[in-house]
């Protein structure tokens, strides 16, 4: 009975009876995608630029404050005014490329640039997906060229007097920058119990500048951490600091000088450093800023051989090229080096 169902369909075979079926499947299946995607463009395409970035921000749920400040201040200043009222389906690389000449007619700084495209490729990338253009909008696009400035280190001479020059706490943030490679919020949060071996600090937050409330790290999600070295010398100057000053019940030893309720706040060290400036209290290198605590520490790494991804994961960075392109020119070695080394394994 079954074989005659089949031959007086038009089928010789069950197989091919299947075959038929699921190419229906996959039609309908595919009409259902299409008239999805249909709608999407339909609703998103049409939307204005300002309306589609307030709704992709609600998204960003995972942004630190300070992160939603700045990305607040970008969208203020130069996406809005320039692309605000212009509907989703209009972008393409031209569009793109003339927003960059425009900040660049403007005389935004090159940093700032930069940002702002990230964020505006975060958003176009977010319209691609729900497939309102056909083609990547930013296809061909040349990015906004950000090159650090070369990183101002002190000498080790220069260091020593710098650190002396303020007072206690000064002398601690100065110490866990250049010799854990911490960031300034990351020092101010610093906690005895945070010393998890005798060579081991680990950091686990930092006070945040918008809030003044400890917060998670930078790049990192709540409740993550970096291990980072511990030298001798700085081991003993957290301790120092600890039996001198105390701690709070937590393990903090930085707090608001005339309020220690509060946290330590990051201005404290930026005023102590502009006294030291103007009262020349010890040689800084010109064009030094407080961060240059910081770049000592991956100078010091690099110098002496240390991995710069191993330096990239101590110092919190994002990516190993960010570590590559600020410190490059610290890197140790040349092309004539590395011949002498690598002759040394060769056979011939």
């Amino acid at each position: 009975m079954s074989g005659r169902q089949l031959e007086e369909s038009g089928f010789t075979t069950q197989d091919k009876a299947v075959g038929r079926l699921m190419k229906l499947y996959e039609a309908k299946q595919a009409a259902s995608r299409s008239q999805t995607r249909a709608e999407r463009i339909a609703r998103y395409g049409s939307m204005r630029f300002e309306e589609y970035a307030a709704e992709w921000k609600e998204g960003q749920r995972g942004l630190a404050p300070s992160s939603v400040r700045h990305l607040d201040s970008l969208l203020e200043h130069h996406l809005l005014p320039a692309l605000a009222s212009r509907r989703m389906n209009t972008f393409d690389h031209k569009v793109v490329d003339g927003f960059i000449r425009t900040m660049e007619r403007n005389g935004v700084g090159a940093a700032t640039q930069a940002n702002a495209f990230d964020r505006l490729k975060a958003v176009l990338l977010d319209a691609h997906r729900l497939g309102i253009y056909d083609e990547n909008p930013l296809e061909g696009v040349r990015p906004p060229q950000y090159d650090p400035k070369r990183a101002v280190i002190p000498s080790p001479a220069q260091l020593r007097a710098i650190r002396m020059a303020g007072d206690d706490a000064f002398r601690l943030v100065a110490d866990l920058m250049s010799g854990c490679g911490m960031r300034n919020g990351e020092a101010a949060a610093a906690n005895i119990n945070n010393i998890v071996a005798d060579d081991v600090y680990r950091i686990t937050e930092q006070v945040n500048q918008t809030t003044r409330q400890y917060g998670r790290l930078k790049h990192r999600k709540p409740g993550e951490y970096r291990d980072v070295p511990l030298p001798a010398g700085v081991r003993r100057t957290i301790e120092w600091y600890a039996d001198t000053h105390g701690t709070t019940k937590s393990g903090y030893l930085l707090r608001h000088p005339g309020q220690p309720e509060k946290t330590f706040p990051y201005y404290a060290v930026h005023n102590q450093w502009r006294r030291i400036k103007e009262a020349q209290k010890a040689e800084i290198p010109e064009g030094m800023v407080i961060y240059g605590f910081r770049h000592y520490f991956a100078s010091n790494c690099l110098s002496h051989g240390i991995p710069i991804t191993d330096v990239a994961e101590w110092m919190g960075h994002r990516s190993v090229d960010i570590t590559f392109k600020v410190y490059r020119h610290l890197m140790p070695g040349s092309i004539g080096k590395a011949a002498r080394i690598l002759d040394t394994g060769l056979a011939v």
